[in-house]
């Protein structure tokens, strides 16, 4: 022991006597340090308008992204709409997360706000303290809702702002929710509104703070259900700004530059008031630029053909078309072709007048949005092209609408900017030029030597399998853990048992997405074929892209003239009142499930219930399988492993969240591939017992002890972005997961042999993290002599491993964002 510590102070010494006097470290950033400045302006302080405005295109309205919104100005920063993969996008392309105190949502429905639960935990960890999401009433169900997986959710104040509220107000500008029923439910709708759904007198001076609806752990203020007859469109003004004071010009005037006599005079001529100085009258056009006017943009989705008249018939819009005190610089359009396409709409959009924009995001937008998963599958395929399959695109068939007023449709970061000058802006758009990845991975330092090499020893090895035993093919949609980033999505696999039929072992946000990319127009006929989908347990990570799937796999079908029957999903029963409560208020879901507990699939369990029984005995021949069997692992309550064994015999063993277990040992005995996760390297073991996840040894030696032929690692730490740091214990029986990798049973002899070109391709990541494991050593090594000193104080009981994590700054992200 002593020996390592110093070799390892030598090498700490060498290293900082080389590089000379230590640098001061830079304190962290504050992630709320525009709150804290906003908080010393005070209540009093009045912006004179934003100087810098512009709208970006977060998701451009495909099926596999979803249409979202940013909107940014020095003051604020807005989200318009929160659909699935939203969180991921903004962390891929560094829109600030932390600034989002304020999200807009169009409609209750889970395109819009599938990616709110991990969104909110994401704010909560970033320390947010307070967030509120104005649009439908039913928001506010839909957050008690989430509680139910998520818990109390404390440290951020959530609040919803209903669509009746008066407008809202902040530095940047004044937003006006509009509220919007469909024409075939309006008349019965309006009928039955209380007073307090009725859009009230608005008043300019209303604070938002005096109509946002706090939601207590209780049960809130009651609110009827599901109502998808209500869009809720935002109209949204700037607030003028004020011109700049021309200094040189003042000097030249003989003012009091630089003196405190100048002060009164530069805010009348900025309010437009001449000034008298010296018995000389001076009027504000002459040492001040003209004020920036009002401008003002609209979001509208129009979902369907039935909103189409209540939009063209709705006063709040005719305020804003023609001759307007702030013209409307942009308008967005979340609407299908076949909406654009209707002459009423077009009418619509035509009397903005010629010097409006019209954004349009729908499905017909073709845009690559998740640029670096393009850019690794691309060469991970040089690796092996049929493992590591390129991604594909997903375009729709339905023909485009002409228009004959200015419109652009939505890309991937596109841009308008509203100040300082009103122009379309391209320069951030996304290119995806796979010859230029190729390139850049051919130019890696042993890269090409190493794929050559190792494909020369699969050639050299055993024959590949033959075509009849394609199946069970495992393909990894998600193989992160915690939150979607841009590389690694988070839990999802699907496995396709046959050619007809597949299942999904976890359904984490972006789920469908990932099948989109993986697919692309092949994705329905993959979703006509899932029959049963696993959730391990309630983890955000791990399940809340299940309503997706269900809602899509129901289009799917219909789309190819088949009967939509339930899905089978094997989960906790804590799944269902999420379920519940979401279909009762929000968007009819549960015609979509038959739910198996997963406690009832556990060895020896009796099942008393025949309807249970039942579903048991369709799932077994549905999915051809012999056995599906559960069991208790080592995370949090109520999470499962499970163990699928197929009528010919193999057996497939997946471990959900989970320290080393015995039952799942037991219970995997002798499989043919055991899906393991690995969260943390080896070394972080203290760190993992925290967190009840594994270490790559620990799960390599779980598949060891079970007597599986091969184990696949997944459920990496986001830390982990690339490739995880390699086990001393890998060997040819264990394969690292990567988001779209295929494998069936016949490549277990190929993947180990791909470790070589994958520590080549990524032998940078590998360096930087074998630094951080060394100083992660040190800082281990310094805290144990520091024990040592301090010998029967009451630190003594601290661990070395947890007082040296301790001494290292924290990332929001390091934090694994989750619901227990």
């Amino acid at each position: 022991m002593w020996a390592l510590r110093s070799v390892l102070l030598r090498s700490a010494a060498g290293r900082t006597m080389s590089q000379g006097p230590a640098r001061r470290p830079r304190p962290p950033k504050d992630p709320l340090r525009h709150l804290r400045t906003r908080e010393k302006r005070g209540p009093a302080w009045e912006p004179g308008g934003p100087n810098t405005v512009y709208l970006q295109v977060v998701a451009a309205g495909g099926r596999d992204a979803g249409a979202a919104l940013y909107v940014f100005s020095e003051y604020n920063r807005y989200l318009f709409n929160c659909g699935e993969g939203v969180q991921r996008l903004m962390q891929e392309h560094k829109l600030k997360v932390s600034r989002l105190d304020n999200i807009f949502l169009t409609r209750m429905h889970w395109s819009n706000v599938g990616g709110l639960c991990g969104m909110i935990l994401t704010l909560k960890e970033t320390g947010l303290p307070k967030c509120v999401l104005s649009g439908p009433p039913q928001l506010e169900k839909y957050l008690e809702a989430i509680k139910i997986f998520s818990g109390p959710l404390k440290g951020i104040d959530l609040a919803v702002r209903p669509h009746s509220a008066p407008e809202y107000k902040d530095e940047t500008m004044t937003v006006f929710q509009v509220p919007i029923y469909s024409e075939q439910r309006r008349g019965k709708q309006q009928l039955s509104l209380s007073p307090e759904r009725l859009s009230p007198e608005r008043s300019s001076d209303a604070g938002a703070t005096d109509t946002e609806q706090h939601l207590p752990d209780g049960v809130s203020q009651r609110r009827s259900g599901r109502d998808p007859s209500l869009v809720v469109a935002f109209v949204c003004k700037l607030h003028l700004k004020k011109g700049n004071f021309l200094v040189l010009r003042a000097k030249e005037l003989g003012l009091p530059v630089g003196t405190a006599a100048i002060a009164p005079i530069i805010a009348a001529v900025k309010d437009g008031k001449s000034v008298t100085y010296e018995g000389k009258e001076i009027l504000p056009e002459e040492i001040c630029t003209p004020p920036d006017p009002s401008l003002a943009f609209v979001v509208v989705e129009c979902p369907d053909e039935g909103f189409i008249l209540p939009i063209c018939e709705n006063a709040a819009f005719q305020r804003h078309q023609g001759k307007a005190d702030a013209p409307v610089a942009l308008v967005v359009h979340m609407a299908p072709e076949r909406v654009l396409a209707d002459s009423r709409y077009q009418q619509w959009m035509q009397r903005f007048g010629p010097d409006t924009q019209h954004l349009i995001l729908n499905e017909n937008c073709t845009s690559v949005h998740n640029l670096r998963s393009h850019k690794i599958q691309t060469q991970l395929n040089l690796i092996h092209p049929d493992i590591f399959p390129p991604l594909a695109s997903l375009h729709c068939k339905e023909e485009g609408a002409a228009f004959t007023v200015p419109t652009v449709r939505g890309e991937c970061l596109l841009k308008y900017q509203l100040r300082p000058r009103r122009e379309w802006q391209r320069d951030a758009l996304i290119t995806c030029n796979p010859d230029e990845f190729i390139a850049e991975a051919l130019e890696i330092p042993n890269f090409q030597e190493s794929v050559q090499e190792c494909r020369k020893t699969a050639q050299d090895g055993p024959a590949p399998a033959e075509k009849n035993s394609q199946y069970p093919e495992i393909i990894f949609l998600g193989t992160g853990s915690a939150i979607p980033m841009k590389i690694r999505n988070v839990s999802s696999t699907l496995i396709n048992i046959s050619s007809d039929k597949s299942l999904l072992l976890d359904c984490g946000e972006g789920t469908f997405g990932q099948l989109c990319r993986h697919y692309g127009e092949d994705v329905d006929r993959v979703l006509s074929t899932l029959a049963a989908v696993f959730v391990s347990h309630l983890h955000a990570d791990h399940h809340t892209g299940l309503l997706n799937i269900l809602l899509q796999r129901e289009r799917a079908l219909a789309s190819l003239g088949r009967p939509c029957h339930p899905l089978l999903v094997v989960a906790p029963t804590q799944l269902r009142p999420w379920l519940q409560q979401y279909h009762n208020q929000c968007q009819r879901v549960l015609h979509h499930v038959c739910m198996i507990p997963a406690k009832c699939l556990q060895k020896g369990t009796e099942v008393s219930n025949p309807e249970v029984e039942r579903l048991i005995s369709l799932l077994l021949g549905t999915c051809d399988l012999d056995e599906f069997q559960t069991c208790l692992v080592r995370h949090c309550k109520h999470a499962f492993g499970c163990a699928l064994v197929h009528t010919s015999g193999w057996k497939l063993v997946y471990s959900g969240d989970t320290m080393p277990c015995e039952a799942l040992v037991q219970m995997g005995k002798d499989a043919t591939l055991l899906i393991h996760e690995a969260t943390l390297e080896d070394g972080l073991e203290e760190e993992a017992v925290e967190k009840t996840h594994s270490t790559t040894s620990q799960a390599i030696g779980v598949g060891m002890r079970m007597n599986a032929d091969f184990i696949m690692l997944n459920h990496f730490s986001q830390r982990y972005a690339k490739i995880p740091l390699f086990s001393p214990d890998f060997n040819d029986k264990v394969g690292i997961a990567f988001d779209h990798m295929k494998v069936c049973f016949g490549d277990f002899p190929t993947v180990p042999k791909l470790t070589a070109p994958l520590k080549a391709l990524f032998a940078c990541d590998i360096e930087e993290m074998e630094e951080r494991r060394e100083k992660r050593a040190l800082r281990l090594v310094r805290a144990a002599l520091l024990s040592g000193e301090r010998e029967g104080g009451p630190e003594d009981s601290e661990s070395p491993q947890k007082r040296a994590r301790a001494e290292q700054p924290q990332s929001p992200h390091s934090k694994k964002v989750r619901a227990q």
